[in-house]
């Protein structure tokens, strides 16, 4: 499926037409010849970082923009941060969990540690249980099957995989270690097959 901008003429391919929709709002908000075009500033999807700008012209109508790849994530730095939990341990007495993921862990479930900066939420018990991942790119790695739907999904590279051997659902997980790089296109909550990913707000 494509789409094709109207003010710039950039081409948008995707065949998930849920992840397309999701690329066409980003590039909405970054189209240089629509921002030009705008009188009054359209409000933006609140962002901490801005992802980089698709740069388009008219003489460029036909570069398409495509997701990232997981290679291409998985080949990405990853910033360093505390870490104060383990995926290795005796919880073996585990099986795999269904979704959807809870929306409501957050008053329901207490933060267990840190795994490179970003919060785990119990209980836990590795490596057949490992809670609920992230502030705001919120992950059940209980629940995921490591199908990669939202690694590809993501616009801006918030995830690379994490191996967590020996887990009964999957044995790695989309870590978020770019979180603070989200722009809440919501991509990834909208492609995941098993529903274990939820999308929070800042100050959510």
């Amino acid at each position: 499926m494509e789409y094709i901008c109207e003010s710039c003429g950039t081409l948008l391919i995707h065949s998930n037409p849920v992840t397309l929709d999701s690329m066409k709002d980003v590039h909405n908000q970054l189209c240089s010849v629509k921002r030009q075009n705008i009188v009054t500033p359209v409000p933006q999807v609140p962002q901490k970082s801005t992802p980089p700008a698709v740069s388009t012209t008219p003489s460029q109508s036909q570069t398409a923009l495509s997701p990232p790849s997981a290679e291409q994530a998985s080949a990405a730095p990853a910033p360093g941060g505390q870490t104060t939990i383990s995926l290795t341990g005796s919880g073996t007495n585990y099986s795999k969990i269904e979704g959807p993921i809870d929306p409501e862990f957050k008053s329901k479930r207490q933060i267990k540690g840190m795994y490179q900066g970003i919060k785990v939420w119990g209980p836990i018990d590795p490596p057949g249980q490992v809670g609920i991942w992230g502030t705001e790119v919120t992950v059940d790695f209980d629940i995921c099957i490591a199908d990669g739907a939202c690694i590809e999904a993501c616009p801006v590279n918030v995830f690379e995989w994490l191996d967590t051997p020996g887990h009964p659902a999957s044995e790695k997980k989309p870590f978020m270690i770019r979180e603070k790089d989200c722009i809440f296109c919501m991509a990834c909550e909208n492609v995941c097959p098993p529903q274990c990913v939820k999308i929070f707000q800042k100050g959510q």
